[in-house]
């Protein structure tokens, strides 16, 4: 197996991640629009997603810590954005931007098992083909400082 220093195993885990955070944020997509608990849109994902089911067992339990982590931890995920996001506030973002970014600093603080490079590089990837024109940089630029930020809040190793 392949790995890049600070990064995920080139592998189908890999793989298998990245079609969780995709499953992830439409599960909070579906949170944030449809107004559902975490259970429901996990649920409602399973039953609708059945043709293209995540690979394994990890990758649905990957998504589905993801967007449970996330929903419960935004109140306290939303400030740490904002705090790095210059002249925005999460409210005024754009929906799939302020998702991407909510669930990659829950990430960053809560899985430390997930190296941050690979969060952010996730993070940009999602918000390139999902988001705007601009999405992925807006996001680049968010997180970088976010992690800078929990990096100087942890001290010197």
């Amino acid at each position: 197996m392949t790995t890049r220093p600070g990064s995920e195993p080139a592998s189908e885990e890999f793989r298998a991640r990245r079609r969780a955070r995709e499953a992830a944020l439409q599960m909070l997509y579906h949170c944030e629009v449809g107004r559902a608990s975490a259970d429901e849109a996990i649920a409602a994902h399973g039953e609708i997603e059945q043709a293209t089911r995540l690979e394994s067992p990890q990758a649905e339990q990957f998504a589905a810590r993801l967007v449970a982590g996330t929903v419960e931890h935004a109140d306290e995920l939303d400030p740490v954005v904002a705090a790095s996001a210059e002249h925005w506030r999460p409210e005024r973002m754009a929906v799939i931007d302020r998702l991407i970014l909510r669930m990659a600093v829950y990430q960053l603080r809560y899985m430390p098992d997930v190296p941050p490079t690979v969060v952010i590089d996730e993070a940009i990837e999602l918000a390139r083909r999902f988001g705007g024109e601009e999405s992925g940089r807006f996001v680049n630029g968010v997180l970088d400082a976010v992690k800078r930020k929990l990096e100087a809040a942890a001290g010197p190793q």
